[in-house]
């Protein structure tokens, strides 16, 4: 299967966001327990992603995907809670979470075009 490079690309400038996150959360915040999860869920996206690159087949394919669809989705989930338990800024949640929904929107778009395509 060919693999979007844009979506690699994406996918792993987020894992960076991510893991400077991390680092931000743990050092200056003190957070560890959401921290680490949202971690393991954001650099799941483009490790996924990655996987598919040399996938074995279509439904392979769309498996990756579809998995890195679920942890965006939980990146997602982990990143509300952090702004809504203020330790992120209203500011820094809506610079990453547009990321994530924008991964989302593509990862969507990639799962449904190769589900319909008959090659």
């Amino acid at each position: 299967m060919k693999v979007d490079n844009q979506i690699v690309d994406d996918s792993k400038s987020f894992a960076i966001r991510i893991i400077r996150l991390y680092k931000f959360l743990a050092d200056n915040k003190k957070e560890y327990v959401i921290a680490k999860q949202v971690l393991r869920s954001g650099t799941s996206i483009g490790a996924n992603v990655s996987e598919s690159v040399f996938a074995q087949s279509r439904m392979d394919f769309v498996n990756k995907m579809s998995i890195a669809l679920k942890e965006a989705n939980e990146t997602k989930y982990w990143l509300d809670l952090l702004v809504e338990t203020d330790y992120l800024s209203n500011s820094q949640y809506d610079s990453i979470v547009d990321d994530v929904n924008k991964l989302i929107g593509t990862l969507v778009n990639i799962i449904k075009t190769t589900k319909s395509n008959n090659v």
